[in-house]
């Protein structure tokens, strides 16, 4: 016989919920108290309710640790749901970008804040000077458990879509090959042999096992002489500036930093086609008037990008 325990809603305290979000991230009562800003015995009381409602101890301890019961861990995605669904009943209907002191989180690869922060920036400063945003490197996908994924309110990346979030294109792009001004092979670069027995700077990023320049030189059949690996674009170009290394990578970002950095763009031998860079963008903001107002500068800002000619 199966046991159903069931909950009478016209007794629940929704409060109650925002104490489980709290104990089921913490796994700890004084930390879930310091999060909601209530006092410990006053989280125990929630928590002791809780087991009641809910049927079920939720928080054992082990040795000097509490840890989540299974019926926790399961419950810990469906009330983030629940509570972001509840939450944006309370939205307002508009966004005033001038009063608004939001605070964003936006997660992208250098290269997309070299290429997109200057000038987004510069729109945010004029129409929402007291709008904030904070930048997270991108790390790969490992990093994007729901709980990391509900704090982000754009991705910048090339690729899938992640679960949970809307994919729109923001430009097209194309790889190069970075070097410096006063190179000795300059030009001849163009031509195979040349470019194979150059020495590269590779761009392994967070949670990639090789640069995607590899991975698809590789379906050819083909293997470069890698010299350096760096984790970042920029990195790579500052790397190229200076020695006689070369940089397989996105065209666009040579031209935007080609000026800087004496850097001259070669067209390679080998083209991987275009590249797409897309904005992603949470299910639960589809409609939420602050994310609808990011998007569109964003998507503003990749147009205009778009339009620009590169070298």
């Amino acid at each position: 016989m199966v046991y159903i325990h069931l909950m009478n809603l016209n007794t629940l305290d929704l409060n109650l919920l925002v104490a489980l979000d709290a104990l089921l991230r913490e796994a700890s009562v004084s930390r879930a108290a310091m999060r909601l800003h209530l006092s410990q015995p006053a989280t125990s009381h929630a928590l002791q309710r809780l087991r009641d409602l809910i049927g079920d101890p939720l928080l054992v301890r082990n040795g000097a640790r509490m840890e989540l019961t299974p019926r926790a861990q399961a419950l810990r995605g469906p009330l983030v749901q629940a509570l972001d669904q509840v939450r944006a009943l309370f939205v307002p209907d508009d966004f005033d970008a001038a009063r608004s002191e939001r605070h964003f989180r936006l997660m992208m690869p250098d290269l997309a804040v070299e290429l997109l922060m200057p000038p987004l920036m510069e729109k945010v400063t004029q129409i929402a000077p007291n709008v904030t945003i904070d930048v997270v490197p991108w790390r790969g996908p490992a990093i994007f458990t729901p709980d990391f994924a509900r704090t982000i309110d754009l991705v910048i990346s090339i690729g899938d879509a992640f679960k949970g979030f809307h994919r729109q294109l923001l430009y097209t792009d194309s790889d190069a090959l970075a070097v410096r001004r006063g190179h000795p092979l300059g030009a001849k670069l163009k031509k195979r042999d040349i470019f194979l027995a150059a020495r590269h700077v590779a761009v392994v990023i967070r949670g990639q096992n090789e640069d995607l320049i590899d991975t698809w030189l590789r379906t050819k059949g083909i293997e470069r002489r890698i010299a350096l690996i760096v984790s970042g674009y920029i990195e790579a170009l500052h790397v190229t500036a200076r020695t006689d290394l070369i940089a397989f990578v996105p065209r666009r970002l040579i031209s935007a930093l080609s000026k800087q950095l004496s850097l001259l763009t070669v067209t390679p031998p080998l083209d991987p086609g275009i590249d797409e860079q897309h904005m992603f963008y949470p299910t639960r903001a589809q409609m939420d008037p602050g994310s609808l107002w990011l998007r569109k500068l964003m998507l503003e800002t990749g147009r205009e990008l778009e339009r620009r000619k590169t070298a």
